[in-house]
């Protein structure tokens, strides 16, 4: 069995607002709550090579680990995978930007299956990635909505 996620939040932006402010790697720890260093290692046309550190956990452990990001800005699409997959046998991500009454819907989709040795399941993952997502979405909302409102004045 894998795990698999989606979830969707609308902000209440300009959709192309929301696409620069989301899709630049290199300012997550500004806008998300969750990451404490992001290093671009590598750019190649749209695609971008990054690493990702989370702020230590409760036992003073940085967990971090290199992905994989390329966006359509045509199709407003970002697929993303992690190149370097830690607990998980592989992880891939899927990003769609949809305009909608009152906004953007900013869609995340996640599948991935653990490692057999990895301290979650899949089942525990997936809980564990939507109760987060849903974290990461609204603080995102927040942000996004704040700059637009910034941008506009």
């Amino acid at each position: 069995m894998a795990g698999h996620t989606d979830n969707a939040v609308v902000i209440d932006a300009p959709l192309d607002t929301v696409w620069k402010l989301t899709n630049d790697v290199a300012s997550w720890p500004s806008l998300f709550s969750e990451y404490a260093e992001a290093e671009i290692l590598e750019r190649r046309g749209d695609t971008v090579r990054f690493r990702l550190a989370l702020h230590p956990d409760e036992n003073g452990t940085v967990w971090s680990w290199v992905s994989e990001r390329t966006p359509d800005h045509e199709a407003r699409t970002v697929r993303a995978h992690r190149v370097e997959t830690g607990v998980f046998k592989y992880m891939s991500l899927f990003w769609e930007y949809t305009e909608v009454p009152g906004g953007v819907r900013m869609r995340w989709v996640q599948d991935f299956e653990m490692k057999p040795n990895a301290p979650a399941d899949d089942a525990a993952m997936t809980e564990r990635l939507n109760r987060n997502t849903r974290v990461q979405m609204d603080l995102i909302k927040q942000k996004v909505e704040a700059a637009a409102v910034a941008a506009a004045s």
